[in-house]
């Protein structure tokens, strides 16, 4: 039964539309293929499908860039030189806009003012005022940050002070703990022993006299031992 010709126009229907892109990108690229081996030709095809999508066939016995380079050679025309051009252009205007900025920068600095006439030093002068109470103004926060945040290490330091010396005064007024006078040691710190079962061994803490001969470290004046029970 013979095919039925087919009207070549778009086809309307995008999924119609893609699977016959690819039944044809692949039998394109298979007489590509043949063509290669039977003719030993060197093919290069670049497709761009409607979805942005690129493929390409290039014979496996060349590169594309040597491709190209081939087609320079026998059609005579330069593929790179136009592109060459505008990346020299583009360069160039990248140079004066970092020329201007340097010099921008040196003029904010005191040099380079000998051509700047009249109204561009009344702007150039604005320009520093606006930029020194910016300047100014983050140096003030910065610095009210910082202070905010040593009276909060402040105020901690206070409570913690505070609770240490509510438990001190505690234990002066328990019983428990007592408080002896010795020649030897300037003050003597007892604290109970523990409770019947409890393991750990009872704190003896000792204070020595300023006068002491073997007083040698005055930081380190206060000596702790565990005793035995």
């Amino acid at each position: 039964m013979a095919r039925g010709k087919i009207q070549i126009k778009k086809i309307e229907n995008s999924t119609n539309r893609q699977v016959t892109y690819s039944k044809r990108r692949n039998g394109l690229f298979k007489k590509a293929s043949e063509l290669t081996v039977l003719c030993d030709a060197k093919v290069s095809i670049i497709m761009v499908s409607c979805t942005d999508k690129l493929h390409e066939y290039i014979s496996p016995s060349i590169t594309t860039k040597q491709f190209f380079d081939q087609y320079q050679k026998a059609s005579g025309i330069d593929l790179w030189n136009s592109h060459y051009e505008k990346m020299q252009e583009e360069m160039r205007q990248l140079k004066e806009v970092n020329k201007n900025l340097r010099r921008q920068i040196r003029q904010r600095l005191g040099d380079c003012l000998e051509h700047v006439g009249f109204e561009e030093l009344l702007d150039l002068e604005k320009e520093s005022q606006e930029a020194v109470y910016i300047i100014r103004e983050r140096k003030l926060k910065v610095i009210g940050n910082k202070l905010e945040t040593s009276k909060k290490k402040v105020r901690s330091a206070q409570d913690v002070y505070k609770k240490l010396m509510h438990q001190f005064d505690i234990r002066g007024e328990d019983p428990q703990y007592g408080l002896i006078e010795d020649g030897e040691y300037e003050t003597v710190y007892g604290y109970p022993p523990p409770q019947m079962g409890g393991g750990a061994p009872r704190i003896l803490t000792l204070r020595l006299q300023p006068n002491h001969p073997n007083n040698l470290h005055a930081a380190s004046d206060l000596t702790t031992y565990a005793l035995l029970g």
